[in-house]
């Protein structure tokens, strides 16, 4: 072969590709597929660093028809450059399923179906993708393109990881539910650190309405939300977001969705529901073929020979946030997130409401930005329930031996797929999954209170499992802080006395884990007496759950709980001595101020006093009554506050001085400070409006306004601990917090 001519083509494809780049940083597409027509050798050019194709860069600026017209022109003459990988392993499907567009996705996998298995340098496929970043759609629309089985190899990566597990990872339950009937055999798949999807599940406290702190105003509005149940009906339910293939512009989604939302609600007022229209509307729209495969107009097929009959078993059982479980005897039978609160007859008053509070959702523009969150919670709350139950109904590792404690087989290796080799040693394979903690011990670690409730409803021999430190659910539950497990396996009548005096590997009893105190702070609350407080108010009620001399003394080690409690908290003790100390420094100097302010105050009459007589001149005023009034109240809260903290500074910060008397002081100074604040301004804005009242009587009232602000801000901005304080002192259990 000829050198020169060689030199001469590898200048020309460096000259194409120098051309591509260019054209495709300024969106000059035109130009980029009359290359692609002109020089077929430019359909395999890698133009970035990153070794991009120009389908690559026109996925990622997302131009749906130039990669459309891109494919075509490759798929023609060179349909293997749609194989072309970067850097990272990512081909353009990889790219379209990232991004999570349909019709490029759709575009480029019917070319070549095997692109849909190709793997990038993670041993991730598009399929996996789609799955990985919560593109349900695209999910959808892959798997119709899988046959025999491709989906269960194109969906788990080679170190175990499935889709499944993709998707309650990055909670993404939405997609978990399609991927549960779809694909069956996944739900009892384990990883190669042994998890399943269950196990997942039980680590994600923030998915569950027990793992979060919804307070005041918000509490109400979560309970005013209605969300929809998972369905594998997934075009019946009415999706209030604009969809990039919707037939008019994205400003008038507001009003086309309250549209929609009137038709529903004249429906519901006619006696037929939303759902029942819906139904008939979809009947020449989507059919059910022999083999079980769904087909609808959005081209999602399903291929599981299996879910027609699971899917009439899905809507058999709805659960609500709380993990309760209750029966649907009728498809149609209203619910309340689970809980039949009605009989059947307001079924036509219930589905109003709910259409009238998604009315008024749309009017509001899906309502404030706090309103759009807390939808998006409870929908994760509920959602997460029916994953919970759809995972436990085939929960393979709950089927216990005799003993109680160990499976008596764990989830068997997908062998068709081969994903992955766990460990070379097969025997120490069985070592580290009978170690592994089962998902009752990981809710019970995590706080999750509906899982633990299922699992012993379903399984009540896993009352007994224990981990690797022989800890079980009620010792997990003490030692991470978990009042609301605690307090709902007390409940439980069944085998107390056994499962409450369990000890770990080590000796120690509830009551000794109760006394230790991690590395971890686990309580919502600010500062470090409080934190202390809380700490000695847990032990108190680990303590006091059960009868005098329940738990046992001593450890292994000779060590008391007591003992226990007063090695391991030293460090918060000294921090919460200091922050009680520099507190109290701080305030006390805000009410000194104040009490020598309130004395001078007090001890002056404003006009004077009347000569003959001696009494005030201003006595019969109203303002000369308030002022009085609020300058004595002033000087007497101030010099409470003094005191209040003053006694907390002279305090010995023993251990049994931050369960009730420091806080006590600390919320009595800080009630005395904001009333002596308070009176102070009320008492100065009285003495000073014998002085505007007749030039300038109604103009004072803005002034004295302004004035009260820069100390109304302070007052304001101590109220959280304020708060805080009066909530750690009047609650009997504490609060587990996930921050």
């Amino acid at each position: 072969m000829n050198p020169y001519a060689q030199d001469e083509s590898s200048i020309i494809e460096e000259e194409i590709k120098k051309k591509l780049f260019r054209n495709a940083m300024k969106s000059n597409w035109q130009e980029v597929i009359n290359i692609y027509k002109q020089h077929p050798q430019s359909h395999k050019a890698q133009t970035t660093r990153s070794g991009d194709t120009a389908i690559h860069i026109a996925i990622s600026d997302g131009q749906e028809s130039i990669v459309e017209e891109l494919v075509s022109i490759v798929s023609r003459t060179t349909p293997s450059a749609l194989a072309i990988e970067n850097e990272l392993g990512n081909t353009p499907l990889h790219f379209a399923a990232y991004l999570g567009n349909i019709e490029m996705c759709s575009c480029i996998a019917t070319s070549d179906l095997k692109l849909m298995g190709v793997r990038n340098k993670e041993n991730e496929t598009p399929f996996f993708i789609s799955v990985q970043h919560g593109r349900k759609h695209v999910f959808l629309r892959l798997h119709s393109f899988c046959k025999n089985g491709e989906g269960y190899e194109y969906g788990r990566r080679n170190d175990g990881e499935t889709i499944l597990h993709s998707a309650i990872s990055g909670e993404y339950f939405d997609i978990a539910f399609q991927i549960i009937h779809l694909y069956d055999k996944l739900l009892n798949a384990v990883n190669m650190h042994g998890l399943s999807p269950l196990h997942l599940l039980a680590s994600k406290p923030s998915a569950f309405r027990s793992g979060n702190h919804i307070r005041g105003f918000h509490k109400l509005i979560y309970h005013c939300i209605f969300v929809d149940e998972l369905e594998l009906e997934y075009n019946h339910t009415l999706r209030l977001n604009y969809e990039e293939n919707a037939r008019y512009p994205e400003n008038y989604q507001t009003c086309v969705g309250f549209i929609f939302l009137l038709r529903n609600i004249i429906w519901v007022l006619m006696g037929r529901s939303s759902q029942q229209q819906d139904s008939k509307n979809q009947k020449g729209q989507r059919h059910v073929n022999k083999q079980g495969s769904i087909v609808s107009e959005d081209n999602v097929v399903g291929k599981n020979q299996e879910l027609v009959g699971s899917s009439k078993n899905t809507m058999n059982q709805q659960t609500d946030p709380e993990g309760q479980q209750s029966s649907d005897h009728a498809s149609s039978r209203p619910k309340a997130q689970g809980h039949q609160l009605f009989p059947e007859n307001y079924f036509t008053c219930f589905h109003g409401l709910k259409s009238l509070s998604k009315a008024m959702l749309v009017i509001l523009g899906l309502g404030s930005v706090q309103i759009v969150k807390l939808r998006e919670k409870k929908e994760k709350h509920i959602w997460s329930v029916q994953i919970m139950e759809k995972l436990l109904d085939h929960a393979a590792s709950y089927e216990y031996e005799d003993n109680g404690r160990t499976p008596q087989h764990l989830p068997p290796r997908m062998k068709e797929t081969t994903p992955y080799a766990l460990v070379d040693d097969e025997r120490k394979t069985d070592v580290e999954m009978e170690k592994r903690e089962t998902p009752i011990l990981i809710a019970a670690k995590n706080g999750i209170t509906e899982i633990v409730a299922k699992i012993l409803e379903l399984f009540p021999v896993a009352i007994h499992d224990m981990n690797n430190e022989r800890k079980n659910v009620v010792l997990l539950a003490v030692e991470n802080r978990q009042p609301h497990v605690y307090e709902f396996l007390m409940k439980r009548k069944t085998m107390k006395e056994t499962i409450f005096r369990k000890m770990d590997k080590d000796g120690n009893s509830a009551l000794h884990l109760a006394a230790m105190l991690g590395d971890n702070k686990p309580w919502l609350i600010p500062g470090a007496a409080l934190q202390m407080q809380w700490e000695i108010k847990w032990y108190e009620f680990v303590k006091n759950s059960m009868p005098m001399h329940f738990f046992t003394r001593y450890n292994q080690k000779g060590q008391t709980p007591r003992e226990i409690f007063s090695e391991t908290h030293q460090k918060l003790l000294k921090e919460g001595g200091e922050w009680l100390t520099s507190t109290s420094e701080s305030c006390s100097v805000v009410a000194a101020l104040i009490a020598t302010v309130a004395f001078a105050t007090s001890a002056t009459v404003p006009g004077g006093v009347k000569s003959d007589i001696g009494t005030p001149t201003l006595e019969n005023q109203p303002a000369f009554s308030i002022f009085a009034i609020a300058s004595l109240i002033a000087l007497c809260f101030s010099v409470t506050a003094v005191v209040m903290f003053l006694a907390i500074l002279t305090s010995r910060y023993q251990e049994r001085d931050f369960g009730k008397d420091l806080p006590r002081k600390l919320l009595v100074g800080l009630t005395s400070l904001f009333v002596s604040i308070a009176s102070m301004l009320v008492s100065f804005c009285a003495g000073h409006f014998f002085v505007l009242k007749k030039k300038l009587q109604y103009a004072a009232f803005p002034v004295y306004a302004v004035t009260c602000l820069p100390v109304t801000f302070f007052a304001v901005a101590q109220f959280p601990l304020y708060f805080d304080l009066v909530r750690a002192t009047f609650r009997k259990v504490p609060q587990r917090s996930y921050k």
